[in-house]
């Protein structure tokens, strides 16, 4: 723990240089007859206060002038310093137009590519047939590694696990992730899943022990799974 500083010490410089009042300098002498601290920065003090008059302003010669030259100089580095400012500010403008023009051009490409997957259209699923009070809403959009999904999900227990899943031609469930759902919270779930849009068939959702399934790709009302004994368990 740091120890707490005296109120004495801010008086000892004026006590070495005879400047403190007089009811005052006998408090600091009593309290420097107990004090070692005080009284060995007050001896340190006086004698530093005995050399004082030694730099007497007087004894000193006229302090050196700059020479006529010294201004110029100075002005002529401001002006060189400014010019090589202003060609690196060039310089780094030139780099970033030449990098936000590559950034432009990748980023076309990546249009290209992600959005070149056969020319497939979103597909916006609305589940039917749910329970009173419930809601699921899908958005499923093709990629080049397969199908990106946008769950929403609303009106089931909060803190239930749900998981999403397309389902191909062939019946096999492809997953696409799991999200957990938390009342209150609006927010849709972005999945994505292997399987090509243009071959699924259905999307389902898994919220806790009830399976919903609803066709894509179909103009066919959505429609609902009864769980199986193996999906309640």
């Amino acid at each position: 723990m740091r120890a707490r500083r005296c109120e004495w010490r801010e008086s000892l410089g004026a006590y070495a240089l005879g400047q403190l009042p007089a009811d005052q300098r006998a408090g600091l002498e009593a309290h420097i007859e107990g004090c070692a601290e005080c009284r060995a920065e007050a001896e340190s003090m006086a004698s530093l206060s005995r050399l004082l008059p030694l730099a007497d302003p007087v004894r000193f010669g006229e302090a050196p002038q700059p020479s006529p030259q010294l201004a110029d100089r100075v002005a002529a580095t401001i002006g060189a310093e400014r010019q090589r400012g202003q060609r690196r500010k060039r310089l780094r403008f030139g780099l970033a137009l030449s990098g936000a023009t590559a950034a432009v051009a990748a980023a076309v490409l990546a249009i290209f590519v992600l959005g070149s997957s056969g020319g497939e259209p979103d597909q916006h699923v609305t589940f039917r047939s749910l329970p009173a009070g419930m809601r699921i809403t899908a958005t499923l959009e093709p990629h080049s590694f397969g199908t990106e999904i946008q769950m929403y999900v609303s009106g089931v227990r909060s803190g239930t696990l749900c998981r999403v899943f397309l389902r191909g031609p062939d019946g096999a469930r492809v997953p696409a992730g799991t999200f957990r759902y938390r009342y209150g919270d609006d927010s849709q779930a972005v999945l994505s899943s292997a399987l090509d849009l243009s071959r699924t068939e259905a999307i389902g959702v898994r919220a806790g022990n009830h399976t919903f399934i609803a066709p894509v790709n179909q103009s066919d009302a959505a429609s609902t799974e009864t769980p199986t004994q193996e999906e309640q368990t």
